[in-house]
């Protein structure tokens, strides 16, 4: 499998550069008959694209998607699923003082490192710009599980900075995580992030945060034993994205500071069904699903191009000062929010299709 590959079943390849022509992604495994639009898709890429507000980057893009292969009278036909969006607002000369020096907490000295070769413009390959593609394949994959188990998933902004949600225990809506340019469905605690934002931007700085997860209406099994434990899985795909470093689920860290009677989740039959009184575990138990809220959290960091001096080198390994050009979000997360859905909605339905190959295909007559 390859290293821009994803999935075992449902898989996604992903390939382009930022300042290249374009960015695609060519989805297998998703089933016939599906009904799929490209306006469902752009509704997602809409929510990612860049330029959407006046706390991210100002670059401008359409990211408008066409579906070049794989679909039939807005139907999936079962065969590969390409989809192709053009980069428009090339600007690379912001880039030209990056080709001899890297930037720092970027992926540029260790690409040239690794490959004695990059595309210093945008970042290239290592660009989130790469992640349209992920968006792209996700909302093909939220479409499968909508409709095939009314499954519901919602991330949304709960931390900036020092900044978090308070009492966020309920599933909140996409109305209410769209209300604000920040994506945190509180609204009070919205309008502090979106001003910490803006004051760290007029510094040219950068500041991160974490993004929270919840799905609800999962089945009980989907995961693994051992290796493809549901949780292994999606920390894989969420510390693949740009800028992330943590992941938890559940108590988390958190869970460090319990005893084991106080973290363990008692179980209750509840309307005949086998439920967890608590959900510390976070939906998940021995690596599978055990039926309840799945609840996650990603930890993104500062972006790491500021408009500020920083010492660094170049590509002969000398001394020097580089300011950061291009344009940048100041903090990743607004944009993120989709990119983390849409991660996770591979994921389920990659194990989904997993669990019902072996469990559920054959008939033993038992």
């Amino acid at each position: 499998m390859s290293s821009n590959s994803f999935g075992k079943l449902f898989t996604i390849s992903t390939w382009g550069e930022s300042h290249g022509g374009g960015i695609g992604v060519v989805l297998d495994g998703c089933p016939p008959n599906l009904p799929i639009t490209e306006e469902e898709i752009q509704f997602e890429l809409d929510r990612r694209r860049p330029g959407q507000s006046d706390i991210t980057t100002p670059r401008k893009e359409t990211d408008a998607v066409s579906i070049v292969s794989g679909t039939y009278e807005g139907k999936t036909l079962g065969t590969p699923i390409a989809m192709y969006v053009p980069n428009g607002d090339h600007r690379p000369e912001a880039y030209a003082e990056m080709k001899e020096k890297f930037r720092p907490s970027h992926a540029d000295y260790t690409y040239q490192t690794k490959y004695g070769i990059r595309n210093h413009e945008g970042g290239g390959r290592s660009s989130a710009r790469e992640t349209i593609g992920r968006v792209a394949a996700g909302a093909i994959a939220k479409k499968i599980l909508s409709l095939s188990g009314n499954i519901e998933m919602r991330s949304y902004v709960q931390t900036v900075q020092d900044i978090s949600m308070t009492n966020n225990e309920s599933f909140p809506s996409l109305e209410e995580v769209e209300a604000n340019a920040v994506r945190c469905p509180q609204a009070d605690t919205a309008e502090k992030m979106i001003a910490l934002i803006k004051a760290v931007r007029s510094e040219g700085d950068s500041i991160g945060g974490i993004i929270e997860t919840r799905v609800r209406n999962l089945p009980v099994g989907l995961g693994e034993p051992v290796f493809d434990r549901l949780e292994a899985d999606l920390a894989k795909a969420m510390l693949s994205l740009p800028a992330t470093k943590g992941f938890e689920v559940g108590s988390g860290f958190s869970g460090t500071l319990l005893k084991g009677s106080e973290h363990n989740d008692a179980f209750e039959s509840r309307d005949g069904q086998v439920r967890t009184k608590t959900n510390h575990s976070g939906g998940v138990q021995g690596g599978i699903s055990n039926g309840e809220e799945l609840i996650f959290r990603v930890a993104f960091k500062p972006t790491a191009t500021v408009l500020q001096p920083q010492a660094t080198v170049d590509k002969e390994g000398q001394d020097t000062e580089l300011i950061g050009r291009g344009r940048h979000d100041p903090c990743v997360l607004p944009r993120a929010v989709p990119i983390v859905e849409a991660m996770t909605a591979l994921v389920l339905v990659d194990h989904w299709m997993r669990d019902s190959a072996q469990n559920k295909t054959f008939n033993f007559g038992e």
